[in-house]
């Protein structure tokens, strides 16, 4: 199978939809002439042309309404953030249009489209520039949640994400554009709200999504030579959550640790960790253990951004004591 970046991924995920269907465009800051700031749309601009490929000011808020109103008129729009943190500026036509259209509308108005871009810490980027929103939108009913951490499927979830009637948050990392992941060349789809056992294990169920996957593999990786086996579960989507896969695990490990880019008050973890508690109460033999950001803004120094992220070292930890060990 062939092997590409993350950003190709996405590039071929929008560029086979917009092919199929010509109501399909992208529009944000600096996608057109500039072939993305992250190189994702690079060659667009080329293949599909202006009015397919817009630049945008940099004005989330207004670009952002007018992709609502777009796709109110059936066009199915796919709204590039430059960064989640700038999505803040939007997050009016986010939450109180796009997300609560259709109801609003009594079904006459569906808004499928698609708000895409990088979140969480990247480096020395600084407080505004380092926060993770997946449980923010996620909070909000009308949305869907979308958070891949491999190339394959981000791919299958965007081509998913575009076809679909209801505004999809799709959230990807700065530092994984440049990820390389087998990718198939023939068409395929991966449905949103359905979680991917990444490793099968017996001892402890670690679930996480994005770019901590990563940790949560290593960690899983680690801990075998202790003769530990996780089980890793990627969640991939964070609204709707898949907790069938998560609570039949717990039922199997009788453990479980969640690892995630996110303060700790009303994160993913702090649901995840309620439904399992009231579904699987029975089977747990530890408490279960989440592991978050540190609970402050993060610094720009290099040694605040290492304490402040999930980390093997911490999840190992986290892992060692709910196993007694």
């Amino acid at each position: 199978m062939r092997v590409i970046q993350f950003r190709e991924a996405l590039r071929e995920a929008m560029q086979e939809e917009m092919r199929l269907d010509p109501n399909v465009f992208l529009m944000g800051e600096e996608v057109a002439e500039y072939n993305g700031a992250y190189k994702v749309s690079q060659g667009m601009l080329e293949e599909f042309g202006a009015k397919r490929i817009i630049d945008t000011p940099i004005a989330e808020l207004g670009f952002a309404g007018i992709g609502v109103g777009a796709a109110m008129n059936g066009l199915r729009p796919v709204i590039e953030f430059m960064t989640f943190n700038f999505s803040l500026v939007a997050i009016d036509q986010v939450i109180n249009a796009a997300a609560k259209m259709y109801q609003m509308s009594g079904g006459q108005f569906n808004i499928p489209m698609v708000f895409r871009g990088p979140t969480g810490s990247a480096g020395q980027l600084g407080a505004q520039h380092s926060q993770a929103f997946e449980n923010w939108y996620a909070n909000c009913p009308g949305l869907k949640v979308v958070v891949p951490s491999n190339p394959a499927d981000a791919k299958g979830l965007l081509k998913t994400a575009i076809r679909d009637n209801d505004p999809v948050i799709f959230m990807e990392s700065e530092q994984m554009y440049g990820e390389k992941g087998e990718v198939p060349e023939e068409e395929y789809l991966i449905p949103i709200g359905v979680a991917d056992i990444k490793r099968e294990g017996t001892d402890v169920t670690i679930v996480s999504f994005g770019k901590i996957m990563k940790v949560a593999l290593a960690t899983a990786e680690e801990l075998a030579k202790e003769g530990i086996s996780c089980e890793v579960i990627d969640l991939r989507t964070v609204r709707p959550i898949d907790y069938d896969t998560v609570i039949n695990s717990v039922k199997k490990t009788n453990r479980l640790v969640i690892v995630e880019e996110a303060w700790p008050l009303a994160s993913i973890s702090t649901e995840i960790t309620y439904m399992v508690q009231k579904n699987a109460f029975d089977y747990l033999d530890a408490p279960i253990r989440r592991i978050c950001t540190q609970d402050t803004p993060l610094g720009y120094a290099p040694t605040f951004v290492q304490e402040f992220l999930p980390n093997v070292e911490r999840t190992s930890k986290a892992i060692r004591e709910v196993m007694y060990r």
